[in-house]
């Protein structure tokens, strides 16, 4: 069953029918285009379809595209055809089906950032782990009196988050709109009292820096839960100071359904001796990490290889793509594709994407470590460093900064800023300034985006 509809009650009653009913469930971001709603039609083979009104165009690109399509519905319409007519018929199923622990039960689509979405397949026995998993390491003592603010697209991490929200009876409140509104999430944690929240680091930088933090009473806020990329330690720093010991940070994919580290409240700092900064965790409970080489062979403490995981909350591979699979699971681990060190305790350390390292001059140059320096500037924003063609060093460093508002840098000012914190050969070629950084539908910062725009404008030039 493919759902594509903004956050709403309907959405998260589409997964409970489907599981109901034994089928496989089909969430899309509201966000996507419709040829990209057409292709998570055609490749996942739904059967069926629910569409938010909304959406018209993308309704009709899945149904031109999905041959396997036998019924669609809407939410928000009329008629036989919606889902709240649809939802409670006469003589409703009243008994879940039987299915093993080993059924498909969720094709979570990934994001996409480095070729077309391919569907994690996620197994009901996979989703018991990981829902009892997040409840005892990311929220211990979650009850039927905490509540939940979604601020994300119930599609991905949001999803798995209300999940555990129902697991123990507490309720989950969505935003009104299909957009974030930093005022009215801020008014709705005060007014439902929110114990916890799932956030991405773009989402929660936007809470944090909204003049309504310092408004609103927020004391009841335990858990707010950040994952889908590394935060900045700048964004970090100033979150944990404006909300509180309440941050917890997770490391996980979407096919490890986020269950491959954890770092608690008690573990946040912002004092800058902590040997944890720039970790994200330890491993979550009854799941194995480690940092391999190209062959396989597990690297010892402080050296950098591929970040490798394996355990119950790993998925059953992709959806009809061997390949991929291929690919995925070599040397009998899920290889993640992004790179970095455990310490001697076992606190993970990423150091970036594979796919976003280059080389300059011959020498490994991470993005990463660059941007969390330029962002240390008090006058930068956001920051994006990727790699581009340069003719003598084969690839050169071209650094994508938004300005916080009324500021100005000056290349040479940023180049003094990072004299004596990373390593010259590492320093940026160029530095470009732009209004705002593209981002995905989940937050992330698009880098084939900015590679691509810069290629259009010469190079960046």
């Amino acid at each position: 069953m493919l759902v594509h509809a903004r956050n709403c009650n309907a959405y998260m009653e589409t997964a409970w029918a489907t599981w109901m009913l034994g089928g496989v469930w089909v969430p899309t971001n509201f966000r996507l285009s419709p040829t990209e709603v057409a292709y998570l039609a055609e490749s996942s083979a739904a059967s069926v379809q629910i569409f938010d009104t909304a959406f018209p165009e993308h309704a009709a690109a899945a149904e031109q595209a999905n041959p396997a399509l036998r019924r669609r519905f809407t939410i928000g319409g009329a008629g036989a055809e919606d889902w709240e007519a649809l939802a409670a018929p006469p003589g409703a199923v009243a008994d879940p089906a039987d299915v093993l622990p080993d059924a498909p039960a969720w094709y979570f689509y990934t994001s996409g950032s480095t070729g077309r979405p391919k569907a994690a397949t996620l197994t009901h026995g996979q989703m018991q782990f990981v829902v009892t998993n997040h409840l005892c390491d990311l929220m211990p003592g979650t009850t039927e009196r905490d509540v939940s603010l979604a601020v994300a697209p119930l599609s991905h991490g949001a999803g798995i988050h209300a999940l555990t929200q129902a697991a123990r009876g507490a309720a989950t409140v969505l935003l009104p709109g299909e957009k974030l509104d930093c005022a009215e999430a801020w008014r709705l944690v005060e007014t439902h009292r929110v114990s916890n929240m799932f956030t991405v680091p773009t989402i929660l930088t936007m809470l944090a820096r909204h003049p309504d933090v310092d408004r609103v009473d927020h004391s009841s806020l335990r858990y707010v839960i950040y994952a889908g990329a590394p935060m900045y330690r700048a964004d970090q720093v100033h979150a944990l100071r404006k909300l509180g010991p309440v941050l917890v940070q997770y490391f996980g994919l979407g096919e490890v359904t986020g269950n491959i580290t954890v770092l608690p409240p008690h573990l946040h700092t912002d004092a800058e001796d902590d040997p944890l900064i720039g970790s994200c965790g330890y491993p979550r409970t009854g799941m194995d990490v480690a940092i391999l080489d190209t062959e396989g062979n597990r690297l010892p403490a402080g050296e950098t290889g591929e970040i490798c995981v394996r355990g119950p909350a790993v998925f059953a591979g992709y959806a009809n793509n061997p390949a991929a699979n291929e690919a995925a699971f070599r040397h009998g681990w899920f290889h993640t594709g992004d790179l970095g060190h455990l310490d001697a305790r076992g606190f993970l350390f990423i150091t970036g994407r594979a796919s976003d390292m280059y080389i300059s001059g011959g020498s490994n140059v991470y993005p990463r470590e660059i941007e969390e320096a330029l962002l240390t500037h008090p006058a930068v924003a956001e920051a994006c460093v990727v790699g581009m063609p340069d003719e003598r060093w084969g690839e050169s460093g071209v650094a994508v900064l938004v300005l916080e508002t009324g500021q100005s840098a000056a290349p040479e000012a940023l180049l003094a800023h990072l004299d004596g914190r990373i390593a010259k050969y590492k320093w940026p070629a160029r530095f470009v300034f732009w209004d705002e950084l593209p981002k995905s539908g989940y937050g992330k910062v698009a880098k084939r985006d900015v590679k691509l725009r810069l290629a259009e404008t010469e190079g960046g030039r």
